[in-house]
Protein backbone atom coordinates (compact mmCIF):
# COMPACT_ATOMS: atom_id res chain seq x y z
CA UNK A 1 0.00 0.00 0.00
CA UNK A 2 1.31 3.44 -0.91
CA UNK A 3 0.67 6.17 1.64
CA UNK A 4 -1.06 9.05 -0.08
CA UNK A 5 -0.02 12.61 0.82
CA UNK A 6 -1.94 14.23 3.63
CA UNK A 7 -3.89 17.44 3.67
CA UNK A 8 -4.11 19.71 6.69
CA UNK A 9 -6.99 21.58 8.30
CA UNK A 10 -6.92 24.17 11.07
CA UNK A 11 -9.61 24.53 13.70
CA UNK A 12 -10.39 26.23 16.96
CA UNK A 13 -12.28 23.10 18.06
CA UNK A 14 -11.93 19.63 16.57
CA UNK A 15 -14.63 17.06 17.33
CA UNK A 16 -13.60 13.43 16.87
CA UNK A 17 -16.74 11.40 16.20
CA UNK A 18 -20.00 12.57 14.65
CA UNK A 19 -22.56 10.57 16.61
CA UNK A 20 -25.07 12.10 19.00
CA UNK A 21 -22.50 13.64 21.37
CA UNK A 22 -20.14 14.77 18.62
CA UNK A 23 -22.83 16.33 16.45
CA UNK A 24 -24.27 18.18 19.45
CA UNK A 25 -20.78 19.31 20.52
CA UNK A 26 -20.14 20.73 17.05
CA UNK A 27 -23.49 22.54 16.97
CA UNK A 28 -23.02 23.91 20.47
CA UNK A 29 -19.49 25.13 19.82
CA UNK A 30 -20.96 27.25 17.03
CA UNK A 31 -23.81 28.30 19.32
CA UNK A 32 -21.29 29.56 21.87
CA UNK A 33 -19.10 31.30 19.28
CA UNK A 34 -20.39 31.34 15.69
CA UNK A 35 -17.12 32.84 14.45
CA UNK A 36 -14.88 29.96 15.47
CA UNK A 37 -13.80 27.18 13.13
CA UNK A 38 -15.24 23.78 14.07
CA UNK A 39 -14.13 20.57 12.33
CA UNK A 40 -15.68 17.11 12.75
CA UNK A 41 -13.93 13.81 11.95
CA UNK A 42 -16.46 11.02 11.39
CA UNK A 43 -15.60 7.43 10.52
CA UNK A 44 -18.94 6.90 8.76
CA UNK A 45 -21.30 9.55 7.41
CA UNK A 46 -22.54 12.17 9.86
CA UNK A 47 -26.12 11.94 8.62
CA UNK A 48 -26.61 8.38 9.90
CA UNK A 49 -23.61 7.68 12.13
CA UNK A 50 -23.34 6.74 15.78
CA UNK A 51 -25.37 4.51 18.06
CA UNK A 52 -28.51 6.59 17.44
CA UNK A 53 -28.21 6.34 13.69
CA UNK A 54 -31.78 7.33 12.92
CA UNK A 55 -34.50 7.85 15.52
CA UNK A 56 -35.27 7.35 19.19
CA UNK A 57 -38.32 6.80 21.36
CA UNK A 58 -37.20 8.55 24.57
CA UNK A 59 -34.66 10.61 26.41
CA UNK A 60 -33.84 8.31 29.33
CA UNK A 61 -32.82 11.14 31.66
CA UNK A 62 -34.82 14.35 31.92
CA UNK A 63 -35.56 16.09 35.21
CA UNK A 64 -39.03 17.35 34.25
CA UNK A 65 -40.08 20.12 36.66
CA UNK A 66 -42.70 18.87 39.07
CA UNK A 67 -42.02 15.22 38.16
CA UNK A 68 -38.48 14.48 39.31
CA UNK A 69 -35.44 16.26 40.73
CA UNK A 70 -31.66 16.21 40.22
CA UNK A 71 -31.33 14.97 43.81
CA UNK A 72 -33.44 11.91 43.00
CA UNK A 73 -31.30 11.26 39.97
CA UNK A 74 -28.08 11.30 42.01
CA UNK A 75 -29.68 8.88 44.47
CA UNK A 76 -30.57 6.60 41.55
CA UNK A 77 -26.98 6.85 40.25
CA UNK A 78 -25.59 5.80 43.62
CA UNK A 79 -27.77 2.69 43.42
CA UNK A 80 -27.04 1.70 39.81
CA UNK A 81 -23.32 2.46 40.17
CA UNK A 82 -23.10 0.61 43.48
CA UNK A 83 -21.61 3.82 44.89
CA UNK A 84 -18.69 4.15 42.45
CA UNK A 85 -19.73 7.43 40.86
CA UNK A 86 -18.64 11.06 41.09
CA UNK A 87 -21.58 13.37 41.71
CA UNK A 88 -20.22 16.38 39.82
CA UNK A 89 -20.50 15.18 36.17
CA UNK A 90 -23.86 13.47 36.72
CA UNK A 91 -25.32 16.50 38.51
CA UNK A 92 -24.03 18.91 35.85
CA UNK A 93 -25.68 16.73 33.23
CA UNK A 94 -29.09 16.19 34.83
CA UNK A 95 -29.58 19.87 35.76
CA UNK A 96 -29.44 20.82 32.06
CA UNK A 97 -31.76 18.15 30.68
CA UNK A 98 -34.95 20.22 30.77
CA UNK A 99 -33.22 22.99 28.82
CA UNK A 100 -32.11 20.31 26.35
CA UNK A 101 -35.74 19.37 25.74
CA UNK A 102 -36.54 23.00 24.92
CA UNK A 103 -33.62 23.16 22.46
CA UNK A 104 -34.60 19.92 20.71
CA UNK A 105 -38.21 21.04 20.52
CA UNK A 106 -37.10 24.21 18.69
CA UNK A 107 -35.29 21.98 16.21
CA UNK A 108 -38.50 20.10 15.46
CA UNK A 109 -38.03 17.07 17.70
CA UNK A 110 -41.41 15.75 18.89
CA UNK A 111 -42.16 15.10 22.56
CA UNK A 112 -45.85 14.05 22.80
CA UNK A 113 -48.12 15.72 25.35
CA UNK A 114 -51.64 14.92 26.47
CA UNK A 115 -54.57 17.33 26.16
CA UNK A 116 -53.53 19.01 29.40
CA UNK A 117 -49.99 19.62 28.19
CA UNK A 118 -48.40 16.88 30.31
CA UNK A 119 -45.49 14.82 29.01
CA UNK A 120 -45.30 11.04 29.34
CA UNK A 121 -42.48 10.27 31.78
CA UNK A 122 -41.74 6.61 32.53
CA UNK A 123 -39.77 5.03 35.35
CA UNK A 124 -36.72 3.03 34.23
CA UNK A 125 -34.38 4.10 37.05
CA UNK A 126 -34.57 2.70 40.61
CA UNK A 127 -35.70 6.12 41.91
CA UNK A 128 -37.65 8.86 40.22
CA UNK A 129 -39.32 9.11 36.81
CA UNK A 130 -36.88 10.40 34.20
CA UNK A 131 -37.55 8.64 30.86
CA UNK A 132 -39.31 11.26 28.72
CA UNK A 133 -41.15 9.82 25.73
CA UNK A 134 -39.88 11.19 22.41
CA UNK A 135 -41.28 10.08 19.05
CA UNK A 136 -38.71 11.23 16.53
CA UNK A 137 -37.80 8.89 13.62
CA UNK A 138 -35.40 11.42 12.09
CA UNK A 139 -33.52 12.55 15.17
CA UNK A 140 -30.03 12.08 13.73
CA UNK A 141 -31.00 13.69 10.44
CA UNK A 142 -32.25 16.77 12.29
CA UNK A 143 -29.04 16.91 14.30
CA UNK A 144 -26.89 16.58 11.18
CA UNK A 145 -28.86 19.39 9.55
CA UNK A 146 -27.99 21.64 12.47
CA UNK A 147 -24.29 20.77 12.13
CA UNK A 148 -24.20 21.70 8.44
CA UNK A 149 -26.44 24.75 8.84
CA UNK A 150 -24.02 26.21 11.42
CA UNK A 151 -21.11 26.00 8.96
CA UNK A 152 -19.09 23.25 10.64
CA UNK A 153 -16.55 21.48 8.44
CA UNK A 154 -17.44 17.78 8.37
CA UNK A 155 -14.85 15.29 7.14
CA UNK A 156 -16.71 12.02 6.60
CA UNK A 157 -15.16 8.56 6.24
CA UNK A 158 -12.16 9.51 8.35
CA UNK A 159 -11.03 7.39 11.29
CA UNK A 160 -9.10 9.42 13.85
CA UNK A 161 -5.98 7.35 14.50
CA UNK A 162 -3.71 9.52 16.65
CA UNK A 163 -4.00 12.69 18.71
CA UNK A 164 -1.46 15.42 18.16
CA UNK A 165 0.37 16.33 21.36
CA UNK A 166 2.42 19.48 21.86
CA UNK A 167 4.04 20.47 25.16
CA UNK A 168 1.82 18.04 27.06
CA UNK A 169 -1.47 19.24 25.59
CA UNK A 170 -3.63 17.85 22.79
CA UNK A 171 -3.61 20.01 19.66
CA UNK A 172 -5.63 18.08 17.11
CA UNK A 173 -5.57 14.70 15.45
CA UNK A 174 -4.40 12.64 12.51
CA UNK A 175 -7.03 10.69 10.62
CA UNK A 176 -7.14 8.06 7.90
CA UNK A 177 -9.71 8.16 5.12
CA UNK A 178 -11.10 4.62 5.22
CA UNK A 179 -11.88 4.62 1.49
CA UNK A 180 -8.95 6.40 -0.13
CA UNK A 181 -6.17 5.74 2.39
CA UNK A 182 -5.39 9.45 2.51
CA UNK A 183 -4.17 10.88 5.80
CA UNK A 184 -5.98 13.95 7.11
CA UNK A 185 -4.43 16.23 9.72
CA UNK A 186 -6.36 18.75 11.79
CA UNK A 187 -4.41 21.11 14.04
CA UNK A 188 -6.77 22.46 16.68
CA UNK A 189 -6.58 24.58 19.81
CA UNK A 190 -8.98 22.21 21.61
CA UNK A 191 -10.18 18.68 20.87
CA UNK A 192 -13.35 16.86 21.94
CA UNK A 193 -13.34 13.06 21.68
CA UNK A 194 -16.80 11.57 21.14
CA UNK A 195 -15.87 8.44 19.15
CA UNK A 196 -18.11 6.01 21.03
CA UNK A 197 -17.33 3.06 23.26
CA UNK A 198 -16.16 -0.42 22.35
CA UNK A 199 -19.11 -2.15 20.71
CA UNK A 200 -16.99 -4.56 18.67
CA UNK A 201 -15.50 -6.23 21.74
CA UNK A 202 -16.95 -9.63 22.63
CA UNK A 203 -18.22 -11.95 19.90
CA UNK A 204 -22.01 -12.05 19.32
CA UNK A 205 -23.61 -15.48 19.62
CA UNK A 206 -24.63 -15.16 15.96
CA UNK A 207 -20.93 -15.13 15.02
CA UNK A 208 -21.48 -12.01 12.91
CA UNK A 209 -18.68 -9.52 13.65
CA UNK A 210 -20.93 -6.49 13.18
CA UNK A 211 -24.06 -7.85 14.89
CA UNK A 212 -23.49 -5.77 18.02
CA UNK A 213 -25.74 -3.61 20.20
CA UNK A 214 -24.06 -0.25 19.57
CA UNK A 215 -22.65 1.29 16.39
CA UNK A 216 -20.40 -1.43 14.86
CA UNK A 217 -17.77 1.14 13.88
CA UNK A 218 -17.02 1.65 17.59
CA UNK A 219 -13.82 -0.28 18.35
CA UNK A 220 -12.56 1.72 21.31
CA UNK A 221 -10.96 4.34 19.05
CA UNK A 222 -11.81 7.22 21.38
CA UNK A 223 -10.53 5.36 24.42
CA UNK A 224 -7.23 4.55 22.75
CA UNK A 225 -6.69 7.99 21.23
CA UNK A 226 -6.85 9.53 24.68
CA UNK A 227 -5.01 6.70 26.46
CA UNK A 228 -2.05 7.02 24.09
CA UNK A 229 -2.04 10.78 24.70
CA UNK A 230 -1.71 10.20 28.44
CA UNK A 231 -5.33 10.50 29.63
CA UNK A 232 -6.78 8.35 32.43
CA UNK A 233 -9.47 5.76 31.76
CA UNK A 234 -11.80 4.39 34.43
CA UNK A 235 -14.59 1.85 34.87
CA UNK A 236 -13.06 -0.69 32.50
CA UNK A 237 -13.88 -3.56 34.83
CA UNK A 238 -17.58 -2.77 34.21
CA UNK A 239 -18.04 -5.29 31.37
CA UNK A 240 -21.60 -5.11 30.13
CA UNK A 241 -24.08 -7.54 28.71
CA UNK A 242 -27.81 -7.28 28.15
CA UNK A 243 -30.71 -9.47 27.06
CA UNK A 244 -31.87 -8.26 23.66
CA UNK A 245 -33.62 -9.66 20.59
CA UNK A 246 -31.90 -12.91 19.61
CA UNK A 247 -29.51 -12.68 16.63
CA UNK A 248 -29.97 -8.95 16.09
CA UNK A 249 -29.16 -7.37 19.51
CA UNK A 250 -31.83 -4.69 19.22
CA UNK A 251 -33.40 -3.24 22.37
CA UNK A 252 -37.14 -3.12 23.01
CA UNK A 253 -37.64 -4.31 26.61
CA UNK A 254 -38.63 -1.02 28.25
CA UNK A 255 -40.75 0.00 25.28
CA UNK A 256 -42.91 -3.11 25.53
CA UNK A 257 -42.87 -3.85 29.28
CA UNK A 258 -43.96 -0.32 30.20
CA UNK A 259 -46.94 -0.96 27.90
CA UNK A 260 -47.98 -4.27 29.43
CA UNK A 261 -45.80 -7.00 27.89
CA UNK A 262 -44.95 -9.96 30.10
CA UNK A 263 -41.40 -11.25 30.72
CA UNK A 264 -41.33 -15.05 30.80
CA UNK A 265 -38.48 -17.51 31.23
CA UNK A 266 -38.01 -20.83 29.44
CA UNK A 267 -39.86 -22.73 32.17
CA UNK A 268 -42.92 -20.55 31.78
CA UNK A 269 -42.41 -18.41 34.88
CA UNK A 270 -43.72 -14.86 34.45
CA UNK A 271 -41.43 -12.43 36.28
CA UNK A 272 -42.87 -9.19 34.95
CA UNK A 273 -43.56 -7.61 38.35
CA UNK A 274 -41.60 -4.37 38.67
CA UNK A 275 -38.98 -3.14 36.25
CA UNK A 276 -37.29 -6.10 34.51
CA UNK A 277 -33.68 -6.33 35.68
CA UNK A 278 -30.91 -7.34 33.29
CA UNK A 279 -29.22 -9.21 36.15
CA UNK A 280 -32.35 -11.32 36.71
CA UNK A 281 -32.65 -12.20 33.02
CA UNK A 282 -28.96 -13.09 32.71
CA UNK A 283 -29.05 -15.18 35.89
CA UNK A 284 -32.09 -17.14 34.73
CA UNK A 285 -30.44 -17.80 31.39
CA UNK A 286 -27.23 -19.03 33.05
CA UNK A 287 -29.27 -21.24 35.40
CA UNK A 288 -30.79 -23.06 32.44
CA UNK A 289 -34.11 -21.24 32.73
CA UNK A 290 -33.75 -19.51 29.38
CA UNK A 291 -34.38 -18.37 26.84
CA UNK A 292 -36.21 -15.32 28.14
CA UNK A 293 -39.08 -14.19 25.95
CA UNK A 294 -41.52 -11.31 25.82
CA UNK A 295 -45.24 -12.00 25.47
CA UNK A 296 -47.48 -9.37 23.84
CA UNK A 297 -50.32 -11.58 22.54
CA UNK A 298 -52.55 -10.82 25.54
CA UNK A 299 -52.50 -7.08 24.85
CA UNK A 300 -55.38 -5.29 23.10
CA UNK A 301 -54.91 -4.52 19.41
CA UNK A 302 -54.55 -0.76 19.91
CA UNK A 303 -51.67 -1.29 22.38
CA UNK A 304 -49.88 -3.70 20.02
CA UNK A 305 -50.22 -1.18 17.21
CA UNK A 306 -48.78 1.52 19.46
CA UNK A 307 -45.77 -0.69 20.22
CA UNK A 308 -45.29 -1.53 16.54
CA UNK A 309 -45.42 2.14 15.60
CA UNK A 310 -42.62 2.95 18.05
CA UNK A 311 -40.44 -0.04 17.21
CA UNK A 312 -40.82 0.08 13.44
CA UNK A 313 -40.68 3.82 12.82
CA UNK A 314 -38.76 5.39 15.71
CA UNK A 315 -36.54 2.94 17.61
CA UNK A 316 -34.94 0.97 14.73
CA UNK A 317 -36.96 0.51 11.50
CA UNK A 318 -34.99 -2.66 10.64
CA UNK A 319 -37.01 -4.41 13.36
CA UNK A 320 -40.03 -4.62 11.09
CA UNK A 321 -38.09 -6.46 8.37
CA UNK A 322 -36.41 -8.69 10.96
CA UNK A 323 -39.61 -9.83 12.65
CA UNK A 324 -41.40 -10.35 9.33
CA UNK A 325 -38.44 -12.40 8.12
CA UNK A 326 -38.74 -14.61 11.20
CA UNK A 327 -42.50 -14.87 10.79
CA UNK A 328 -43.08 -13.18 14.15
CA UNK A 329 -46.43 -11.47 14.66
CA UNK A 330 -46.71 -9.97 18.14
CA UNK A 331 -50.36 -11.05 18.25
CA UNK A 332 -49.38 -14.72 18.10
CA UNK A 333 -45.64 -15.25 18.70
CA UNK A 334 -43.38 -14.23 21.56
CA UNK A 335 -40.13 -12.29 21.07
CA UNK A 336 -37.12 -14.35 22.07
CA UNK A 337 -34.27 -12.61 23.90
CA UNK A 338 -30.67 -13.74 24.28
CA UNK A 339 -27.61 -12.50 26.21
CA UNK A 340 -25.56 -10.15 24.09
CA UNK A 341 -21.84 -10.11 23.56
CA UNK A 342 -19.73 -8.26 26.14
CA UNK A 343 -19.08 -4.57 25.44
CA UNK A 344 -17.67 -1.46 27.10
CA UNK A 345 -19.59 1.79 27.10
CA UNK A 346 -19.85 5.04 29.03
CA UNK A 347 -23.39 5.93 27.98
CA UNK A 348 -25.01 2.66 29.07
CA UNK A 349 -22.45 1.91 31.76
CA UNK A 350 -19.33 3.49 33.22
CA UNK A 351 -16.31 2.61 31.08
CA UNK A 352 -14.68 5.71 29.68
CA UNK A 353 -12.37 8.63 30.02
CA UNK A 354 -12.23 10.18 33.47
CA UNK A 355 -13.91 13.59 33.14
CA UNK A 356 -15.05 16.25 35.58
CA UNK A 357 -18.19 18.38 35.55
CA UNK A 358 -16.65 20.51 32.75
CA UNK A 359 -16.03 17.45 30.53
CA UNK A 360 -12.29 17.98 30.97
CA UNK A 361 -10.06 14.89 30.81
CA UNK A 362 -6.75 14.62 32.66
CA UNK A 363 -4.85 16.02 29.64
CA UNK A 364 -5.01 19.76 28.83
CA UNK A 365 -6.84 20.61 25.63
CA UNK A 366 -8.72 17.30 25.56
CA UNK A 367 -12.42 16.90 26.39
CA UNK A 368 -14.77 13.92 26.14
CA UNK A 369 -18.50 13.26 25.86
CA UNK A 370 -20.93 10.52 24.94
CA UNK A 371 -20.01 6.86 25.25
CA UNK A 372 -16.31 7.79 25.31
CA UNK A 373 -16.66 9.61 28.63
CA UNK A 374 -17.36 8.13 32.05
CA UNK A 375 -20.53 9.96 33.04
CA UNK A 376 -22.43 7.13 34.66
CA UNK A 377 -25.24 5.81 32.44
CA UNK A 378 -25.78 9.14 30.75
CA UNK A 379 -27.58 7.54 27.79
CA UNK A 380 -28.71 9.86 24.99
CA UNK A 381 -29.42 12.74 27.40
CA UNK A 382 -25.83 12.53 28.62
CA UNK A 383 -24.48 12.43 25.09
CA UNK A 384 -26.31 15.64 24.21
CA UNK A 385 -25.77 17.56 27.44
CA UNK A 386 -22.16 16.57 28.08
CA UNK A 387 -21.52 17.31 24.41
CA UNK A 388 -22.79 20.83 25.09
CA UNK A 389 -20.66 21.15 28.22
CA UNK A 390 -17.57 19.93 26.36
CA UNK A 391 -18.22 22.47 23.61
CA UNK A 392 -18.44 25.32 26.12
CA UNK A 393 -15.27 24.24 27.92
CA UNK A 394 -13.33 23.62 24.70
CA UNK A 395 -14.38 26.98 23.27
CA UNK A 396 -13.22 28.84 26.37
CA UNK A 397 -9.91 26.95 26.35
CA UNK A 398 -9.35 27.56 22.63
CA UNK A 399 -9.73 31.31 23.11
CA UNK A 400 -6.80 31.28 25.52
CA UNK A 401 -4.42 29.29 23.32
CA UNK A 402 -2.29 30.19 20.30
CA UNK A 403 -2.51 28.18 17.10
CA UNK A 404 -0.56 24.89 17.34
CA UNK A 405 2.80 24.56 15.66
CA UNK A 406 3.42 22.25 12.70
CA UNK A 407 3.06 18.56 13.57
CA UNK A 408 5.38 17.34 10.81
CA UNK A 409 7.37 14.85 12.87
CA UNK A 410 4.30 13.17 14.36
CA UNK A 411 2.60 13.02 10.96
CA UNK A 412 5.69 11.47 9.40
CA UNK A 413 5.80 8.88 12.16
CA UNK A 414 2.18 7.98 11.51
CA UNK A 415 2.93 7.68 7.80
CA UNK A 416 5.71 5.21 8.56
CA UNK A 417 3.31 3.19 10.70
CA UNK A 418 0.79 3.00 7.85
CA UNK A 419 3.50 1.99 5.43
CA UNK A 420 4.57 -0.75 7.81
CA UNK A 421 1.02 -2.09 8.13
CA UNK A 422 0.77 -2.09 4.35
CA UNK A 423 3.70 -4.54 4.27
CA UNK A 424 1.97 -7.21 6.37
CA UNK A 425 2.15 -10.29 4.15
CA UNK A 426 0.75 -13.09 6.28
CA UNK A 427 -1.86 -15.62 5.17
CA UNK A 428 -4.62 -14.71 7.64
CA UNK A 429 -7.23 -12.11 6.67
CA UNK A 430 -7.83 -9.29 9.12
CA UNK A 431 -11.49 -10.32 9.55
CA UNK A 432 -10.45 -13.85 10.53
CA UNK A 433 -7.93 -12.42 12.96
CA UNK A 434 -10.55 -10.11 14.51
CA UNK A 435 -12.84 -13.12 14.96
CA UNK A 436 -10.08 -14.90 16.90
CA UNK A 437 -9.39 -11.83 19.05
CA UNK A 438 -13.02 -11.36 19.95
CA UNK A 439 -13.53 -15.06 20.63
CA UNK A 440 -10.72 -14.90 23.17
CA UNK A 441 -12.25 -11.77 24.71
CA UNK A 442 -15.54 -13.66 25.08
CA UNK A 443 -13.73 -16.66 26.56
CA UNK A 444 -11.76 -14.74 29.17
CA UNK A 445 -13.12 -11.20 29.76
CA UNK A 446 -16.79 -12.10 30.09
CA UNK A 447 -18.27 -12.42 33.61
CA UNK A 448 -18.23 -14.41 35.80
CA UNK A 449 -14.54 -13.66 36.28
CA UNK A 450 -11.68 -15.05 38.34
CA UNK A 451 -7.97 -14.34 38.60
CA UNK A 452 -6.84 -17.23 36.41
CA UNK A 453 -9.37 -16.37 33.71
CA UNK A 454 -8.34 -12.71 33.64
CA UNK A 455 -4.65 -13.62 33.59
CA UNK A 456 -5.39 -15.75 30.53
CA UNK A 457 -7.08 -12.75 28.94
CA UNK A 458 -3.93 -10.68 29.45
CA UNK A 459 -1.76 -13.50 28.13
CA UNK A 460 -3.86 -13.89 25.01
CA UNK A 461 -3.96 -10.18 24.26
CA UNK A 462 -0.15 -10.02 24.52
CA UNK A 463 0.14 -13.06 22.24
CA UNK A 464 -2.33 -11.72 19.69
CA UNK A 465 -0.65 -8.31 19.71
CA UNK A 466 2.65 -9.99 18.76
CA UNK A 467 1.01 -12.20 16.13
CA UNK A 468 -0.90 -9.42 14.36
CA UNK A 469 2.02 -8.18 12.19
CA UNK A 470 3.31 -11.72 11.69
CA UNK A 471 0.25 -13.61 10.45
CA UNK A 472 -2.12 -11.00 8.96
CA UNK A 473 -2.01 -10.13 5.29
CA UNK A 474 -2.99 -6.57 4.32
CA UNK A 475 -4.36 -6.16 0.82
CA UNK A 476 -5.59 -2.59 0.61
CA UNK A 477 -6.88 0.49 2.42
CA UNK A 478 -9.76 -1.36 4.06
CA UNK A 479 -7.39 -3.85 5.66
CA UNK A 480 -5.17 -1.04 6.94
CA UNK A 481 -7.89 0.70 8.90
CA UNK A 482 -9.31 -2.64 10.02
CA UNK A 483 -5.87 -3.48 11.40
CA UNK A 484 -5.88 -0.20 13.35
CA UNK A 485 -9.30 -1.16 14.72
CA UNK A 486 -8.10 -4.61 15.80
CA UNK A 487 -5.09 -3.04 17.53
CA UNK A 488 -7.56 -0.95 19.52
CA UNK A 489 -9.77 -3.95 20.36
CA UNK A 490 -6.77 -5.88 21.70
CA UNK A 491 -5.53 -2.98 23.80
CA UNK A 492 -8.98 -2.21 25.25
CA UNK A 493 -9.37 -5.87 26.23
CA UNK A 494 -5.97 -5.83 27.95
CA UNK A 495 -6.96 -2.69 29.87
CA UNK A 496 -10.28 -4.24 30.89
CA UNK A 497 -8.61 -7.43 32.06
CA UNK A 498 -6.03 -5.50 34.09
CA UNK A 499 -8.70 -3.35 35.79
CA UNK A 500 -10.95 -6.36 36.41
CA UNK A 501 -8.08 -8.34 37.90
CA UNK A 502 -7.24 -5.44 40.21
CA UNK A 503 -10.78 -5.05 41.58
CA UNK A 504 -10.83 -7.99 43.99
CA UNK A 505 -14.55 -8.02 44.74
CA UNK A 506 -17.88 -8.46 42.97
CA UNK A 507 -19.80 -5.29 42.05
CA UNK A 508 -22.45 -4.11 39.57
CA UNK A 509 -24.37 -7.38 39.52
CA UNK A 510 -23.51 -9.42 36.41
CA UNK A 511 -21.05 -6.84 35.02
CA UNK A 512 -18.19 -7.57 37.42
CA UNK A 513 -19.03 -10.82 39.16
CA UNK A 514 -15.96 -12.65 40.43
CA UNK A 515 -16.28 -16.23 41.63
CA UNK A 516 -13.04 -15.95 43.64
CA UNK A 517 -14.22 -12.72 45.35
CA UNK A 518 -18.02 -13.16 45.40
CA UNK A 519 -18.85 -10.35 47.86
CA UNK A 520 -19.00 -6.59 47.41
CA UNK A 521 -16.29 -4.93 49.53
CA UNK A 522 -16.99 -1.24 50.16
CA UNK A 523 -14.27 -1.03 52.82
CA UNK A 524 -11.55 -1.57 50.22
CA UNK A 525 -13.09 -0.99 46.79
CA UNK A 526 -15.53 1.93 46.97
CA UNK A 527 -13.24 3.85 44.61
CA UNK A 528 -12.31 4.28 40.97
CA UNK A 529 -9.55 2.28 39.33
CA UNK A 530 -7.67 4.50 36.89
CA UNK A 531 -5.79 3.09 33.90
CA UNK A 532 -2.94 4.96 32.22
CA UNK A 533 -0.53 3.92 29.49
CA UNK A 534 3.02 2.95 30.41
CA UNK A 535 5.72 2.28 27.82
CA UNK A 536 3.33 0.49 25.46
CA UNK A 537 -0.42 -0.04 24.96
CA UNK A 538 -0.49 -3.27 26.95
CA UNK A 539 1.63 -1.81 29.75
CA UNK A 540 -1.34 -0.72 31.86
CA UNK A 541 -0.46 1.41 34.90
CA UNK A 542 -3.14 1.28 37.59
CA UNK A 543 -3.97 3.75 40.36
CA UNK A 544 -6.97 4.68 42.51
CA UNK A 545 -9.18 7.71 42.94
CA UNK A 546 -11.78 8.19 45.70
CA UNK A 547 -15.37 8.83 44.71
CA UNK A 548 -16.40 12.47 44.93
CA UNK A 549 -19.61 13.54 46.62
CA UNK A 550 -21.18 16.99 46.60
CA UNK A 551 -23.75 18.98 48.51
CA UNK A 552 -26.76 19.24 46.26
CA UNK A 553 -28.76 22.48 46.47
CA UNK A 554 -32.22 21.99 47.93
Amino acid sequence: MSVKPSYTLAADVLVVGGGSAGAMAAVWAKEVDPSQKVVVFEKGDLKYSGSIARGMDALNIVAVPGVSTPQEYLEACHLTADGVVDDGPSYAMVTRTWDLVQTLTKWGVYFPQDKDGNYEVLQVHPKGRFALTMLEPDLKVKLAQQVYARGCTVVNRVMAAELLVEDGRVVGAIGLNVRTGETVVCRAKATIVTAGGSARFGLPSSGYLYGVFDYPGNTGDGYMLAYRAGAALTGFEHTQRACLIKDVSIPLIYIVTTRGAEVIDGLGDDFSTGKPQVSTMLNRHEEGRGPIHLKLSHLPEDRIREIEEILFSVERPVQERFHKGRGVDFRREDIELWPTDTYLCGGHGMAGLLVNEKAETTVPGLYAAGDTACVHRGHLSGAFVVGQIAAESATAYAKSRPAPRSAGAQVEGFGRKLAGIGQYRGRVGIDEFEYKVRRMITDYCIPPKNDYKLAQAQLWMERLSRQLPEVVGVRGTRDVFKTLEVENIIAVAAISAAASRERKESRWGPYHRRTDYPERDDANWLKHILCRRGEADLDVRLSYKPVERMEVPA
